[in-house]
């Protein structure tokens, strides 16, 4: 009798086993696997998070919004993204003090075409929250002002145009090796001047979190991984704007098996979103 009642929990145990599926696996930078009781009580010792998605990932989306309710059960956040540009922080200010509706904020600002799914919820909790939500991200136009003619066409903008950007000259460094993989990736269509847009993109996020810090808070980014992968982009202007602030970095993967992590990913940031390939995505 014994044996077979051993016999029937083993059954079960490998039955229960086999039909756990976790969509999701959270990682060091060492590729040891953390809980996210542990991950949210490391990413909590630091002034800003930087939490890199993929853009079309639901279950990046899902964390962070999870994410920022748990941050600020302990911490007073201020909230940005590269998702809103600039020159739309007064359509979003407007939005957050119930100026206006969505309707308003969709006709005044522009507006990314996953916005509803993926970013509403987020800059509803802050409007819900009264919390700053920072707009991080440099105007489109002049990213490809720069990606056509170099960094020096900024010099030939508006004072008004320029407080949308980071202050000119910004600092810049091809050899970093992030940017070095753009220019691997784009090969014959890859450029100096295409990694320059990007670096614009990356020092008025930087310079634009800065900015908005608050004595006593965190500040929470939202940004494609890119941006922050290996403690680059963001992370580097970031150090050249006030290094004396403490960063922790999460970055999103798929994998089409999520118990364990891909060497390719070690070092990609603190901590390390690892999604199941099969999850459904947004677009």
């Amino acid at each position: 009798m014994r044996f077979l009642t051993l016999l029937l929990l083993m059954m079960l145990t490998t039955s229960t086993f086999a039909q756990s599926k976790p969509a999701y696996r959270l990682y060091n930078a060492k590729g040891k696997k953390v809980s996210y009781k542990k991950m949210l009580r490391k990413i909590g010792k630091a002034d800003v998070v930087l939490f890199g998605e993929l853009h079309n990932n639901a279950i990046a989306h899902w964390l962070q919004l999870e994410v920022t309710k748990d941050l600020a059960e302990d911490h007073r956040l201020v909230l940005g993204a590269e998702m809103m540009e600039t020159d739309n922080q007064e359509a979003l200010e407007l939005y957050l003090a119930d100026s206006i509706d969505y309707r308003g904020l969709d006709t005044l600002a522009r507006l990314w075409p996953n916005y509803k799914t993926d970013y509403a919820p987020l800059i509803d909790w802050a409007k819900q929250n009264q919390r700053p939500f920072i707009a991080t991200n440099i105007p489109r136009r002049y990213a490809r002002l720069v990606h056509r003619q170099d960094f020096g066409a900024l010099d030939t903008l508006s004072d008004n145009e320029k407080q949308w950007i980071a202050p000119l000259p910004i600092p810049f460094d091809i050899t970093l090796p992030q940017y070095q993989k753009i220019l691997d990736m784009m090969g014959d269509h890859g450029s100096p001047k295409l990694v320059k847009a990007q670096a614009i993109k990356d020092a008025t996020m930087a310079h634009r979190i800065v900015q908005n810090l608050e004595e006593n808070a965190m500040f929470l980014h939202f940004n494609g991984a890119f941006h922050s992968d290996f403690f680059e982009g963001i992370v580097w202007y970031l150090a050249q704007y006030q290094d004396d602030l403490s960063v922790a970095t999460i970055s999103t993967v798929t994998q089409a098996d999520i118990s364990n992590l891909e060497e390719e990913y070690e070092g990609k940031a603190d901590f390390i979103l690892c999604v199941d390939e099969d999850v459904t995505t947004t677009y």
